[in-house]
């Protein structure tokens, strides 16, 4: 009589289970690590090329601004008239300009805008505005009381770098802001002799432009 050993055969066959449990697990695990590589290395291209696509578009950005800056120079210069200070400064020569001389109430008239001068009625917020006037110093800044009072423009006292230390040459007013209801920008009042110059950017866009090159050349005699 042959008696089986029914303990060895359940052993057995927990051990085989717990083996092909492993085994399967091994073979999932592989596959879902696999998985997540593939994964990552598809998200990480397409951030790569994510990146290099930004790159080459900042890249691109930069070099056309460096282009538009470069194309302004040398700059061009207007000099007004002997007779009313010889009032002088650069511009950048992608701008044309239209001045009237012609009155002399208000010997200098000037509009100067990139590319062409828009007409009055277009509206426009010239790149810079130059006026010469007859009305006195004090008269002309009180037009500016109300945005200086309310705090919409910023005022400080301003001499043009090239005219420091010189004789007879009196500090100015330099708003930033409102320049009135409906213009932002930036502003110089100055005594020219017996007249006011008024000069002045309509549009913030052209700051830089009338910071670093109007005023940083802005003359005249006193």
């Amino acid at each position: 009589m042959v008696i089986r050993n029914q303990n060895g055969s359940v052993a057995s066959f927990v051990a085989i289970f717990i083996l092909a449990l492993a085994l399967l697990g091994t073979v999932v695990f592989a596959g879902w690590a696999y998985m997540g590589r593939q994964d990552y290395k598809n998200n990480s291209d397409k951030k790569a090329e994510a990146a290099v696509e930004s790159t080459k578009s900042i890249q691109k950005a930069e070099l056309e601004k460096q282009f538009a800056e470069d194309e302004k120079k040398p700059n061009k210069t207007y000099k007004g008239s002997t007779t009313y200070g010889t009032v002088t400064f650069d511009y950048p020569k992608t701008w044309s300009g239209y001045v009237d001389e012609s009155s002399t109430s208000q010997p200098i008239n000037g509009y100067f805008h990139p590319e062409l001068v828009p007409g009055l009625q277009s509206k426009t917020a010239y790149a810079l505005r130059v006026e010469l006037l007859t009305t006195d110093y004090s008269s002309v800044l009180k037009q500016h009381d109300s945005q200086i009072k309310d705090g919409t423009a910023k005022a400080s006292a301003f001499v043009p770098p090239k005219l420091v230390g010189v004789t007879n040459v009196q500090p100015g007013t330099k708003l930033d802001g409102a320049l009135d209801q409906n213009t932002n920008g930036s502003m110089v009042i100055i005594k020219v002799r017996d007249k006011t110059l008024q000069i002045y950017t309509q549009s913030n866009d052209f700051l830089k432009d009338f910071n670093d090159t109007v005023l940083a050349s802005l003359t005249f005699a006193p």
